[in-house]
């Protein structure tokens, strides 16, 4: 028994041993686990942190770890290539989380004629675009910048994921400016986004000028400059037009891999060189441009003239009534005008006001009294300021002709200005010095749709404020 018992108590005594060796070793495993920072993070093939054991207790939110396997091999089931041929990206997905954002990857996965590859080639979506897509289906974040958002909005299209484009049209409408509008313009009526369109033609009505030399002009389909070319309220002179037309024709030319000709230009206009209003022109603005630009045929440029000069006019394939252009409107500010002998007078001292709007506008000028003491001369200096920034400034003149009407002054051309925020408009004048002056000014003015507040500025330096003095009226386009 004896013998047998022994071997009993030596393996008990080296179980109890083990046992508390494992104790031990546990104590210890727990102390360095408790003193331990938080697992390393394993940067995976597309550059999202993964931590390598026990991830999920580090993020408590389903949103937090969804974002977590946004861009992530880790359980992918699904590849994307994305991207044209030869510029393509790879990109690990989940069904599941694509699937519960959009109606369209629902289909690809679970509908009745589901996809069963395990990558989807998908040519036509630029790769950038197609991350902020899925970011925002991982974890409802949305970055947009300016050069990839017409891309998003359309991956946001075509996956149905109308808060996405939303977004997208958002960011679009604040960014929107005359250089941009003809370009948003036809990526709008591509887009069938109705509010965009909107304000893209109110920014091309108001300014023009700017919208058709800028250089996204000349990047618009044919569809798109027919209809520009055919508004009615361009708020500019059709010289400009033509020569923008011609500006666009070139790029066309260039685009289409054909020589710039005249003929080849009058080729890929097509219909649309009809569609500009030559005869509305001056005649010497006909004379120096269009009839020196060598795409109107001999027998058109005779015609032309013929049509300006001769008793007999012949008829013309253009259109001959001048556009409406925008009217535009006016918000007086004072209730009443008045002249004393000892003011106002201008002696290189500055006039300013400050002004708010509640709805986006285009600032065209101003109206400003003139001499109270007959017929008068003066030479102006006006600008617009937005938080101490020059937005638009002119030097002109303007003859008063002794009554107590405004005479207008204008910007070279109007200028936008958002709601909500203050701007400050100033003019320094120089000329007779006694002139009509304003009275029982303000603080808000109520013009058609528009609502203007107004408050003092500390630019102003010869006397004009909210209740009296210069400035009485803000020119504008709405």
């Amino acid at each position: 028994m004896a013998a047998e018992l022994y071997p009993a108590s030596a393996n008990t005594n080296i179980a109890n041993s083990n046992n508390a060796a494992a104790v031990t070793a546990k104590k210890n495993a727990l102390q360095i686990q408790q003193s331990a920072p938080p697992p390393p993070q394993l940067q995976n093939l597309n550059n999202n942190n993964i931590e390598s054991t026990n991830w999920q207790s580090f993020h408590p939110t389903l949103r937090e770890r969804n974002a977590l396997m946004f861009n992530n091999e880790l359980m992918a089931d699904v590849h994307f290539i994305v991207g044209p041929v030869g510029a393509s990206k790879k990109v690990p997905a989940h069904k599941y989380i694509l699937a519960v954002g959009s109606s369209v990857f629902y289909a690809m996965f679970y509908g009745d004629l589901a996809e069963v590859k395990s990558e989807i080639h998908i040519p036509d979506v630029e790769p950038a675009a197609f991350l902020i897509l899925l970011k925002y289906l991982y974890s409802d974040e949305i970055d947009l910048e300016a050069d990839t958002v017409l891309a998003t909005l359309y991956a946001a299209k075509k996956y149905i994921v109308p808060a996405l484009a939303k977004a997208c049209v958002n960011f679009l409408e604040t960014s929107l400016e005359a250089k941009n509008a003809c370009v948003l313009l036809s990526q709008s009526r591509l887009f069938e986004e109705p509010d965009l369109t909107l304000r893209c033609w109110e920014v091309i009505d108001a300014q023009a000028e700017l919208a058709l030399k800028s250089e996204g002009f000349c990047e618009i389909d044919l569809p798109t400059l027919e209809i520009i070319v055919t508004r009615e309220t361009l708020n500019t002179k059709e010289d400009i037009v033509f020569e923008a037309v011609l500006n666009w024709a070139e790029s066309e030319c260039k685009r289409q891999g054909l020589p710039v000709t005249p003929t080849n230009k009058r080729n890929v206009l097509g219909k649309a060189l009809y569609l500009v209003r030559i005869p509305t022109m001056t005649l010497e603005e006909f004379a120096n441009g269009a009839a020196q630009s060598d795409i109107l045929t001999l027998e058109e440029t005779r015609s032309i003239f013929l049509w300006y000069t001769a008793a007999n006019k012949p008829q013309l394939e253009f259109p001959l009534v001048k556009r409406k252009g925008l009217a535009p409107q006016r918000c007086h500010r004072f209730q009443s005008s008045a002249y004393r002998s000892n003011q106002w007078r201008y002696r290189g001292r500055c006039d300013s006001i400050q002004f708010a709007v509640d709805k986006r506008i285009f600032i065209a000028g101003l109206g400003l009294y003139g001499s109270s003491c007959g017929k008068a001369e003066y030479s102006v200096k006006i600008e617009l300021k937005r938080q101490g920034v020059v937005l638009a400034q002119n030097l002109t003149k303007f003859v008063s002709d002794g009554s107590s009407n405004t005479f207008s002054v204008w910007f070279e051309h109007p200028v936008q200005v958002e709601q909500d925020t203050f701007y400050t408009v100033s003019a320094i004048l120089d000329g007779n010095e006694l002139s009509y002056f304003g009275q029982e000014g303000m603080t808000e003015v109520q013009c058609g749709k528009v609502t203007f507040q107004f408050q003092c500025s500390s630019d102003s330096t010869n006397g004009t404020g909210v209740q009296g003095g210069q400035i009485p009226e803000l020119i504008f386009y709405a």
